[in-house]
């Protein structure tokens, strides 16, 4: 997000935030550290990288003679984690891999939001493509099967399309976009075990805190909790994108000195861990505008997110960003005050900093901490 990006101090607080998703531990180090600056990795710095992978990579004997052992440690570290850096700048630029097979988006998601964002949407019409579904359907039967939801404790809903008629119009216009980015998150986010919940906490309160605003100011609550909902899609595919291929490379390569019979190198690797530094740097860098590549994807026709989503990613100025987006601006700014506050991780000094970064109001504050931002509250009358 340029908005927070082109502001030094705004950038450092918002940094500090996002390494929160990573571990409070992490969080901590970051504190009082200068923000990253967004160079997306240019193609240049790219080939730089790759020769001077292979440029080690052939002297590796002769330095270890010459500077020991813990020298090649660290030179077989960083000579990994620079060839990880160039495959993850290239799947980053391939906008199909992430959107097919790293987050593996079906058609019919962006199909039924669409449709939800229709006036004469009706639960008819999205019944063949919620079907179409496998986990969507198992999700929609888990929900109207909750004992909070059934209206007789000794029948079970079956089918999905019984299901939807039951959960109703109104209460699938927060069910579909919660169910939707759930099922993008990562399967797991080993070896930072408490990642993918925060990633979830934080979509769904900035989801409901964008409807808060929305309401507040006359704007449509669907179009703001939607677009809040999926403004972390980047995130998500980041995340997903990264510790995927950590895994990958670090298999293949202890594999490769296994059997090779370097046990040098075998050594070294298998204490190489994911670099929480590298993650930041990827999740601060490209976010929000892989966010805006993935929305653009969908193809909207109906469901006026994707200017909005551009304009997180890439408006430098709040009053020139379209009104979602600025309640969604707000709303992620509030959020990640919220969480640092929680972690003390912010004193108030910063916490003004941050909150006037998106013009926040002592009422809109007000309204924000005294709305339950955090549940989903659904009505089955």
């Amino acid at each position: 997000m340029l908005l927070f990006e082109n502001n030094p101090a705004v950038a450092a607080i918002y940094q500090r935030a996002t390494s929160q998703f990573i571990s409070k531990d992490f969080a901590e180090k970051q504190s009082g550290k200068i923000p990253l600056v967004n160079h997306q990795g240019s193609e240049q710095e790219n080939r730089r990288r790759e020769l001077l992978s292979v440029e080690v990579e052939a002297q590796q004997e002769k330095i270890i003679a010459e500077h020991g052992e813990e020298h090649f440690r660290k030179l077989t570290e960083r000579n990994f984690f620079s060839r990880m850096r160039t495959k993850i700048n290239r799947d980053f630029d391939n906008k199909e891999h992430l959107y097919h097979h790293i987050l593996g988006i079906e058609d019919a998601c962006p199909a039924i939001l669409d449709i939800l964002s229709a006036r004469a949407a009706s639960v008819n019409q999205i019944k063949n493509l919620a079907a179409s579904l496998s986990w969507l359907t198992t999700d929609l039967i888990s929900l109207v099967n909750k004992p909070q939801y059934r209206k007789r404790a000794d029948v079970q809903v079956t089918d999905a399309k019984l299901a939807l008629s039951y959960i109703g119009l109104d209460n699938l216009k927060l069910v579909m976009p919660t169910f939707t980015l759930k099922h993008w998150l990562p399967t797991s986010t080993a070896p930072y075990g408490l990642m993918k919940r925060k990633l979830w906490n934080n979509s769904l309160s900035i989801a409901l805190a964008s409807s808060v605003l929305a309401k507040e100011q006359g704007l449509d609550e669907f179009t703001a909790f939607t677009t809040g909902m999926l403004s972390n899609i980047g995130k998500l595919a980041v995340t997903r994108c990264y510790l995927t291929t950590f895994s990958e490379m670090h298999k293949k390569e202890l594999r490769k000195s296994f059997e090779s019979k370097d046990k040098r190198l075998h050594n070294v690797l298998s204490r190489i861990s994911a670099s929480e530094e590298i993650l930041l740097e990827q999740l601060t860098m490209r976010s929000a505008e892989l966010s805006a590549d993935l929305i653009e994807k969908m193809a909207f026709r109906r469901l006026a997110i994707t200017e909005p989503i551009f304009d997180l990613a890439y408006a430098e100025r709040l009053d020139k960003m379209h009104p979602i987006a600025q309640v969604v601006a707000k709303a992620k700014a509030f959020v990640a005050f919220r969480a640092l506050a929680k972690g003390a991780l912010i004193n108030g000094d910063e916490s003004k900093i941050l909150l006037s970064s998106v013009n926040l109001t002592p009422a809109e504050i007000t309204l924000l901490k005294k709305s339950d931002i955090d549940h989903i509250k659904l009505n089955f009358s």
